[in-house]
């Protein structure tokens, strides 16, 4: 209740400051049921502060029952107001555990997750025992806030209050474990759980989504099937359809698909799901047929149409569906704009940008990071650096993503010095910001400062991923670097634990083969693990390329005959071969790959060339005159 020096605060503040008292008819008494009943009626933040005024007129508000009424209309989001509910709390002496739920929960689903855990602390200060409706929403703004140790401390006072097998606290415990990645920990609460409900079910599933353990989803959504009496609701399907989507897993998704449609029916969530499935695994036929059903069709899963579209190359579709949609978000803008630089088609990625400019919709900041791609992809430094322009004039913050396309933008432009002023202005750097100014460094020859900032990376703390390594070892080839690259290609797999890859055995062929080490260039490629001829033709078609450099005919000839056998219609390894041949003067051989090729049908491919030009890229073919310019 109200103590009395609050009690005249609050009085005195109604009375002046709040609106005049309800009126009620004179054949009613103000009683605590009238109150009660005029608070169920509110319908607005006037009428209820109307309501308060009558409340305290009339001496009602030392009844718990018309305070708590009050306050479950302050929290009420559709008519009341937190604000004003925390300046109402802040007058009760000795809020009940109600009222202190109510807080709880509001300033949870408000955002406000720090004032809900401190007002936890505060109520158990307070002598009170939390129950099954103060836990929830606590573990819920834990989660929000990443907090692990206190969600376990919090578990403790559970326990301590017998609650571990509450079904509804459970399931909100294994939410909070989900929301911060801790995966056994979520698992485990499911297992020991003595009753299990649809909800318990579905935030294992989720929760594996949201962590990427998307085959345990699907083996939970199978144990559900097999051991549980539940049926699975919307909440299952949309989640298990997530993981089938991460997999590809088109028979799965097919069953559930036959199951909504013989069972549980479709619902706006459970269309854009199958539609979103669908377009990812390739069958834009069936995701088409249930877009064109759906009885109301929403940006979402327009949105994963238009994705689908693009993803299978069909941009005119995709862009005919896009100018049918009568309402777009920034998303499904993006999405377009993507799909155009996807498919190297970037002045359609900017004329649809300027476009969107011109309809006052915001770029955010992944629309941005798809043009400075494309930028990068095809060298246009005007474009790029108006973009550039465009962030800092609307004060767009750079940050780690932001940040790490205009550096690679500039860097594939020939930048690099301008790379670095951005890469040093970066307030934050995560792994693909450093990544970027590497790789960008080693593309521009800057090898000793590309190797001097991945140590600067390694003393930081920022673990290097498999790209982080491409730059690196590709940074040791252009500088000749052979015990360097050595170095950093051991340590990639005995440090990191990173497999190679095809690139980074490319940089390391490169690197030997630039040095003159073409027998251990050659063993290195008889020595990787499960080769196959996606791997074998590059790397064996760059050590060919080194035989030509250093003049090793004999080595030329075996490599090529190696090649030959897997793709015999690759103009460059004949063409090199011929190369080898007439830089030993053997010239009868020359002719007779020449004559192969013919024999073969095997066609040169010409060279082609990208200048920009006020903006605008052109491309020439050599020996082709039919460019306009």
């Amino acid at each position: 209740m109200l103590s009395q020096t609050k009690l005249q605060l609050f009085k005195f503040a109604s009375l002046h400051f709040l609106p005049k008292p309800l009126h009620l008819s004179t054949s009613s008494r103000t009683t605590k049921i009238s109150c009660i009943s005029l608070l169920k009626k509110c319908k607005s933040m006037q009428q209820l502060k109307q309501i308060q005024t009558q409340i305290l007129i009339t001496g009602l508000h030392q009844s718990g029952d018309i305070l708590n009424k009050l306050m479950v209309c302050c929290t009420d989001p559709s008519i009341g107001n937190l604000h004003y509910a925390e300046r109402i709390f802040n007058y009760i002496d000795i809020p009940g555990l109600f009222i202190y739920n109510l807080m709880i929960k509001g300033f949870t689903k408000n955002g406000s997750f720090r004032k809900a855990v401190l007002l936890f602390r505060q109520l158990r200060e307070e002598g009170l025992s939390p129950d099954n409706f103060t836990y929830p929403f606590v573990f819920k703004a834990i989660g929000c806030l990443g907090e692990v140790r206190e969600g376990e401390m919090v578990y403790g006072f559970v326990v301590k209050n017998g609650l571990e097998f509450d079904t509804y606290v459970c399931n909100s415990l294994m939410d909070m474990y989900a929301e911060v990645g801790k995966v056994e920990n979520l698992k485990q609460v499911f297992e020991e759980m003595p009753k299990r409900d649809v909800v318990s079910w579905n935030i294992l599933i989720s929760g594996f989504v949201k962590c990427r353990r998307y085959e345990d989803a699907v083996d939970v959504f199978r144990l559900m099937q097999r051991q549980s009496s539940l049926m699975p609701d919307e909440a299952t399907v949309v989640s298990t359809l997530s993981a089938c989507t991460a997999l590809k897993m088109l028979g799965l998704g097919k069953e559930i698909h036959r199951y909504v449609c013989e069972k549980l029916g479709f619902t706006i969530k459970i269309g854009n799901a199958l539609i979103d499935m669908y377009c990812k695994c390739g069958h834009l036929s069936i995701a088409r047929q249930i877009f064109y059903d759906m009885p109301i069709k929403t940006v979402i899963c327009s949105t994963s149409m238009v994705s689908g579209y693009v993803n299978c190359g069909q941009l005119d579709k995709a862009r005919e569906l896009f100018e049918k949609i009568p309402v777009r978000d920034i998303v499904l803008w993006t999405a377009m704009i993507n799909g155009y630089v996807q498919f190297n088609r970037f002045d359609e990625a900017v004329a649809l940008f300027r476009e969107m400019q011109i309809k006052r919709v915001c770029p955010d900041r992944f629309t941005l990071v798809a043009l400075l791609t494309g930028c990068a992809q095809s060298g246009t430094l005007v474009q790029g650096q108006w973009i550039h322009g465009y962030i800092d004039e609307n004060k767009i913050t750079i940050d780690a993503v932001v940040g790490t396309a205009i550096i690679e933008m500039y860097a594939k432009c020939g930048f690099i010095e301008k790379s670095l002023e951005i890469f040093n202005g970066l307030q934050e750097k995560d792994t693909a910001s450093w990544t970027s100014i590497i790789c960008g460094l080693a593309m521009n020859g800057k090898t000793s400062k590309a190797l001097e900032l991945f140590s600067e990376m390694e003393q930081t703390g920022i673990k290097p991923d498999d790209i982080t390594f491409i730059g690196v070892l590709s940074a040791c080839s252009h500088g000749g670097l052979v015990e360097e690259g050595r170095k950093h290609f051991t340590s990639m797999t005995k440090v990191y634990q990173i497999e190679p890859k095809l690139e980074h055995y490319g940089c390391l062929i490169d690197l030997l083969a630039r040095a003159g080490q073409l027998d251990e260039a050659e063993e290195l490629i008889e020595k990787i693990p499960n080769v196959n001829n996606e791997v074998i033709i590059p790397l064996c078609g760059a050590l060919l390329s080194a035989c030509r450099t250093h003049g090793n005919v004999e080595m030329g000839e075996r490599v090529a005959k190696r090649l030959v056998g897997i793709d015999y219609g690759d103009s460059s390894v004949h063409s090199l071969l011929a190369n080898i041949y007439a830089s030993a003067d053997r010239w009868e051989d020359v002719t007779k790959v020449r004559r192969k090729m013919k024999n073969l049908g095997v066609k040169k491919v010409p060279g082609c060339s990208l200048v920009d030009v006020n903006g605008n890229v052109h491309e020439f073919l050599a020996g082709n005159a039919s460019h306009q310019k």
